[in-house]
């Protein structure tokens, strides 16, 4: 693989520009801009539920339709994923929220008839 300039991630990075001077007034998310994929700009959310994902998908003109569904660690976090373009950058949004443990029902508490 050649080696990266800066310049060649030029997409993602001005499209953060971008969404900071249109959208500065929304949650912040974790940025993540690499040279393995450099027209790509990937916003996660590491929150308790999914709003600050749903804000920003809306935000961008994001389908819901368009969002996959994931669950990973063992059935402990969901995860949503969407992407798109904004800004002339491949525009990724990934959703974590953890999945509430079940409480445990009691033998003999079932329904009766």
């Amino acid at each position: 693989m050649n080696a990266r300039t800066l310049c060649d991630l030029a997409a993602p990075l001005t499209a953060l520009v971008a969404l900071e001077a249109r959208f500065s007034h929304l949650p912040a998310p974790c940025v993540n801009v690499t040279t393995i994929y450099p027209d790509r700009l990937e916003l996660s959310f590491h929150y308790d539920d999914f709003a600050a994902f749903e804000v920003w998908c809306e935000a961008l003109g994001m389908s819901p339709a368009d969002v996959e569904h994931r669950v990973q660690g063992n059935g402990t976090t969901a995860v949503r994923i969407v992407h798109g373009h904004f800004a002339g950058a491949d525009t990724w949004l990934v959703g974590y929220a953890a999945i509430p443990a079940l409480e445990p029902v009691a033998a003999g508490s079932g329904a009766v008839s």
